[in-house]
């Protein structure tokens, strides 16, 4: 009987459909842990007994899948493939799958969410109120500012919707995008340095470079406009979260709100905790009800697909 191997506490957390299509294939499902993601050392010692893997955010490296000789599918519990080395699992014949769309609903209303916390400082009221106090904290409305997407696929589109309803102006910049589909969704087309110039607040929807270089480096973050926003939704590495500090601080960015960091948990340590006008939330755009049951579904049929030696419905290429 094949073991699928599932490391991430949050798989089927709201359904269980994704557990029963597992077992009803007969594909044993091993959950070591329930209340934390696994630690590597946990993964590997687990990984000679898997058939499949169903991920989160772990690394699946080279190491795990030598580790893993059973293996035959990885799938993500998401969408983004970033921590998984999908080179290494094509030369060893793995496919990997994933979920997209599952949650794009999910973050972009979560996205529009921090950005208006960060701008009127919803926050930092709640902490201060909760505290005894009753601030008065000011912040800019949203209509008639401009908001630059960066990545225009499925979760950078809803989110212009909802922008677009709060009557912001956008623009959006994605190198994979045509200029024509961009217009078709209200924003214009821009390239970065331009939309970062111009822009009251940015939204991160890309994927980190794989050199591990931030997109919103020192020199971008301080090319921005003074007071903008910075929201991050998406990948930890996409901003050096050091130098958004510095400029937090110094007064030059309005705010800043993130969901994703590059080391996770968050250290005490951290320069962003200690920050003013920040929002910090533990990773949690895609979690809904709705995006949980869509994406364990999803991956759990691939899964299964797999390993009965049909084609995945979702590949991640």
């Amino acid at each position: 009987m094949p073991t699928t191997l599932i490391t991430t506490p949050t798989f089927a957390r709201h359904s269980a459909r994704p557990w029963q299509i597992l077992e009803e294939a007969g594909a044993g499902p091993l959950r070591p842990r329930e209340d934390t993601a696994l630690p590597t050392a946990e993964l590997l010692s687990h990984a000679a007994e898997a058939d499949a893997l169903i991920v989160g955010m772990d690394p699946i490296t080279a190491e795990v899948m030598d580790a893993a000789p059973r293996l035959k599918v990885i799938a993500k519990h998401g969408v983004g493939v970033d921590t998984i080395d999908v080179a290494a699992a094509h030369a060893r014949a793995i496919p990997v799958v994933c979920a997209p769309g599952s949650n794009s609903r999910a973050v972009a209303e979560y996205t529009f969410g921090l950005l208006l916390s960060a701008a009127r400082s919803l926050t930092a009221s709640h902490t201060a109120v909760a505290a005894g106090g009753w601030p008065k904290l000011f912040g800019p409305e949203l209509h008639g500012r401009t908001l630059g997407i960066v990545g225009f696929g499925r979760i950078g589109r809803l989110l212009a919707g909802y922008a677009r309803a709060f009557g912001m102006d956008l623009l959006a910049h994605d190198p994979y995008v045509p200029e024509a589909d961009v217009r078709a969704h209200g924003a214009e087309p821009a390239a970065l340095d331009a939309l970062l110039a111009r822009a009251d607040a940015v939204s991160l929807h890309t994927p980190p470079d794989p050199s591990g270089t931030p997109l919103l480096d020192r020199s971008r973050l301080a090319a921005m406009r003074p007071g903008a926003i910075v929201v991050n939704a998406a990948r930890g590495g996409l901003v050096d979260e050091r130098a958004l500090a510095d400029l937090l601080g110094s007064g030059h960015l309005g705010a800043a709100a993130l969901d994703a960091f590059s080391t996770e948990p968050l250290p005490e340590d951290h320069p962003l905790r200690e920050a003013p006008r920040t929002v910090l939330t533990s990773h949690m755009a895609a979690c809904t009800p709705e995006a949980n049951q869509a994406m364990g579904a999803m991956v759990a049929e691939d899964v299964v697909r797999v390993l009965a030696g049909a084609e995945p419905h979702h590949p991640a290429r």
